[in-house]
């Protein structure tokens, strides 16, 4: 199951240096002695060598003072609905990860502020949406990072989810799976893999349609005008040049349609001329959201000293939120056709070299370039024009657009004084252009002590630097609605900046008897211009602000067993995160509930004291049970987060077995129950900093998973 790993980097560099400047010559280089070797291809194990580099590319990346949970294939599988288990639901079996509603999870009192890396590659940040761009099924394995992670890592510092993909490199197959239940979900993947010579490849392709998309804002079982549509596609192509260099490129898609999910019975606020009454469980909101992203990167070794990977990067990402525009008029006063995109470009280069048995030195840099842009075309009354509030909408349009430049460099060095402990130190520059300009030094410190063979401590220090999202306001808009339905509750709009971080973490490991490791982590977080997201409109679509400092603090306890045909674990967090005075944004903030914050340490709305989850799988006679539970103290909730909602468990199970149809090969069947008590409990209640709508958690659910291999 879940694994609290704090690891030291392998020593796998190689010699000489590779940069961003010898991306040229490093791709040239190895089709050079390609060519020398067409001679020699025959007896080249493409196996071993893809091994070899996958080592090499997994040395790149150093863990040492950082916790790191890993979710292998088998822990995966084990899940009560295997890889049909959205991405964020995954995470959320990590400890120290909160459930909130529309997909969020946060990680150690942040909220979202995760970075997502597919083979040790940076995938650029899209629009905050709801819809899962990533698909678990083409994940090998799924690695959380938290804690003061070394130089390497910045900007969403929160956790790092590094998902190592699928790869064709072990023969050809396939498998074609298909999954039915509850709230008419329809789920049908297919995944295809295969290698000839130097080139493999892994393709999958997935298409889910259920009637319960969003968490709803009513508790029924039935949830009202909640369909939803989504396909996701993914590809991964490598090529081998020679023994030490190969090619890889991926490529990935996401389209995402949901209906917004209607809550009966609201009274109606405002009066349009020539519309009749409407019945809010009859309103129709839509949302689609796009993804799409690529990569291309050159990675090997040079000699036997020095391991690089150089990949070129792109991402687009959109969400168009389409209003019901009668209906939003009566009940909200204002009605926002709201389109956002967001195309993002760059470069990462990661090197690392053995100095000698003591000292790795590794170094890279990170480059992209964002051009966003936030067309709004809204109807809503005026409150003056009319010697009162009109009944007849006008438009008001509102588009604008922004670059964004982000751009890092950083150096470190593990360094291994004692047989024992492992020390990785270094330093991060990072500059930042968008709404404002910011530039900063950041220097890491971690360290890692294996006491004896079942104990391992491990400790680590980091200043952060996390720029905001781009998906921002501009001041100017605040202006265009005044004294309309439509107006903000304030005026005042101070940009949105930077955060900035002291980051302490501390931890140990514990393994007792064959099979049984136990885990304690502690963290403390001080921040100046803390960021925070709320949703402030209809539009699912989550605006950024700062509080003027603030911090979060936690302890983690974790607990992992595997011994043979049964394995459990189970993690529970303590978490406190919290924040004082308004620093941008203010305009979204009722003013009293403003002046309160600017006086007071307030809980962010998804602080949550208590989060955690367990489980169990065992293989019996051929078939294999699972259980699992998410249980958290509640989200925050009323004026200024100062309540928050009941506690909530849910508990989930499945069972699977492999039938053999003879000629016809293995069938691996899985049904499975998610809420198994089919307890009621509500995410949100609509209170709270940023909340717009109340949100439920899924009710009893049946499904049954089919999967062929071939």
């Amino acid at each position: 199951m879940f694994r609290n790993h704090v690891r030291a980097a392998k020593a796998v560099a190689r010699d000489g240096a590779a940069s961003l400047g010898l991306f040229a010559v490093l791709c040239a280089f190895p089709a050079h002695a390609a060519e020398q070797d067409a001679g020699q291809n025959s007896v080249i194990d493409y196996q071993v060598v893809a091994a070899k580099l996958d080592e090499a590319r997994n040395g790149l990346s150093p863990e040492t003072g950082s916790s790191t949970y890993a979710l292998d294939q088998q822990t995966i599988d084990n899940l009560p609905q295997g890889t049909a288990t959205p991405m964020n639901e995954v995470l959320l079996r990590a400890p120290g990860v909160a459930q909130d509603s529309y997909g969020q999870i946060h990680v150690r009192g942040d909220h979202a502020d995760l970075q997502y890396r597919i083979n040790g590659i940076i995938l650029p940040e899209g629009i905050t949406g709801f819809g899962q761009a990533l698909d678990t099924h083409f994940a090998s394995s799924i690695d959380l990072l938290t804690g003061a992670l070394p130089a390497q890592y910045g900007y969403r510092t929160a956790g790092v989810v590094n998902i190592t993909t699928k790869t064709g490199e072990q023969g050809s197959g396939g498998r074609s799976s298909v999954m039915l239940g509850s709230n008419s979900t329809f789920e049908g993947n297919q995944e295809a893999w295969g290698a000839s010579g130097p080139a493999s490849y892994y393709v999958t392709g997935t298409y889910d349609q259920n009637e319960r998309g969003l968490e709803p804002p009513t508790p029924g079982a039935d949830a009202i005008h909640d369909q939803t549509h989504q396909n996701k596609e993914f590809g991964y192509l490598s090529y081998v040049l020679n023994p030490e260099a190969r090619l890889s490129f991926l490529a990935g898609n996401a389209m995402n349609r949901f209906q917004i999910p209607n809550n009966p019975n609201q009274p109606q606020q405002f009066t349009l001329t020539g519309t009749p009454v409407l019945l809010s469980q009859n309103l129709n909101e839509n949302q689609v959201e796009h993804n799409t992203y690529g990569i291309a990167a050159l990675q090997g070794t040079i000699g036997d000293k020095t391991d690089y990977q150089v990949a070129l990067f792109t991402r687009e990402s959109s969400v168009l939120f389409s209003p019901d525009v009668p209906g939003d008029l009566i009940f909200n006063g204002i009605a926002s056709r709201d389109e956002r995109d967001s195309t993002t470009s760059g470069i990462q280069s990661d090197w690392s070299y053995r100095l000698n048995d003591a000292h790795m030195i590794r170094a890279g840099l990170f480059a992209s370039y964002e051009k966003a842009t936030a067309d709004a075309t809204s109807q809503t009354f005026s409150t003056t024009a009319c010697g009162g509030t009109c009944t007849v909408p006008f438009t008001i349009v509102d588009n604008h657009q922004k670059n964004a430049e982000l751009a890092g460099v950083y150096l470190q060095d593990e360094w291994k004084p004692l047989e024992k402990l492992t020390v990785n130190y270094g330093l991060r520059f990072d500059a930042y252009s968008a709404f404002v300009s910011a530039t900063q030094l950041d220097p890491r410190l971690g360290a890692v002590y294996e006491l004896s063979p079942q104990t391992t401590l491990h400790a680590g220090y980091a200043h952060y630097f996390t720029p905001p999202p781009t998906e921002l306001v501009n001041p100017e808009t605040v202006a265009l609605f005044q004294n309309t339905t439509g107006a903000a509750p304030g005026t005042l709009s101070s940009p949105v900046r930077p955060e900035t971080d002291d980051y302490f973490d501390v931890g140990a490991i514990q393994k007792l008897g064959k099979g049984l490791q136990l885990g304690l982590d502690g963290y403390y977080k001080k921040a100046r211009n803390l960021l925070d997201e709320g949703q402030f409109g209809q539009a699912l679509i989550f605006s950024p602000f700062n509080y003027n400092k603030g911090f979060a603090e936690g302890l983690e306890l974790t607990a992992d067993y595997n011994n043979g045909p049964f394995t459990a674990y189970s993690n529970a967090a303590l978490s406190r995160a919290m924040g004082e005075g308004v620093a941008s944004g203010q305009f979204n903030f009722d003013p009293v509930e403003l002046a309160y914050i600017d006086s007071h340490f307030v809980h962010l709305d998804h602080d949550q004291l208590l989060s955690g989850s367990s489980g169990a799988a065992y293989d019996f006679h051929g078939f294999k049970y699972s259980i699992d539970v998410l249980y958290g103290s509640g989200l925050r909730s009323g004026f200024a987060n100062t309540g928050h909602l009941p506690f909530y468990a849910q508990v989930n199970a499945g069972i699977s077995h492999t039938f053999d149809l003879q000629r016809a090969g293995p069938l691996d069947a899985k049904l499975s129950v998610v809420n198994l008590f089919d307890r009621v409990y509500e995410i949100r209640d609509g209170s709270g900093i940023g909340v717009f709508a109340p949100q439920f958690g899924p009710r009893l659910g049946f499904f049954a998973n089919l999967s062929k291999p071939f």
